[in-house]
């Protein structure tokens, strides 16, 4: 097999998985499945990944990659950290809606049901939040945001998002309220709760 015909089956083997994950789940992936849906023997699934295990993370891998790239066009796209932390967010929210089988795989898929995410991946995929919280410290230097902790801060904005786009996902968002203004309108909430940090419970 030549260097183009493997990476084209490695990429089969992702996508099927990836496909299967998100339908299927966890519990029911198997290396068999997906050499059944592909046309080729479990045994060269294995050439490529050494487990179940180490197919998912090379998948939330692939997730981790296609956000931080989202996330560091945003970044750079806008001057003033207001505004990059807000075209991060409608990056992340996009990045949800647009790619919904990786951000499953990412953020949804249950964690009871995977071996430990090795460390140094873990890292990688915590300096998409830390993108977010650099904008957040920008603005407290500027004074453009309260003093607050950036990744504290960053945490929160994600957990809002991450709201957001599983409740559009799953059509859970009332019928009357428009999903582009509510996007909208959660974007400009993580953006102006930096300007008010801490006011209400003073």
């Amino acid at each position: 097999m030549s260097e183009k015909q493997e990476k084209s089956l490695r990429r089969e083997i992702l996508d099927t998985a990836r496909q299967l994950l998100t339908t299927t789940g966890y519990a029911r992936l198997s290396m068999r499945n997906i050499a059944n849906k592909i046309g080729y023997s479990a045994t060269s699934i294995y050439l490529y990944f050494d487990s179940k295990d180490d197919l998912v993370h090379a998948l939330i891998d692939e997730g981790v990659e296609l956000l931080g790239t989202r996330l560091a066009e945003a970044n750079a796209s806008a001057t003033t950290p207001d505004a990059r932390l807000e075209v991060m967010c409608r990056a992340y929210v996009s990045f949800g809606m647009e790619r919904p089988e990786y951000y499953e795989i990412m953020y949804v898929l249950h964690p009871e049901y995977i071996k430990r995410y090795p460390a140094e991946k873990y890292r990688k995929a915590r300096r998409n939040l830390e993108i977010m919280a650099v904008a957040i410290q920008d603005g407290i230097a500027s004074g453009v945001f309260k003093d607050v902790e950036p990744m504290l801060a960053a945490n929160l904005a994600w957990t809002q998002l991450h709201g957001v786009v599983t409740l559009l996902s799953s059509e859970r968002v009332d019928k009357r309220i428009d999903p582009e203004e509510l996007i909208d309108s959660a974007c400009r909430h993580v953006v102006s709760s930096m300007r008010t940090w801490g006011e209400q419970a003073n």
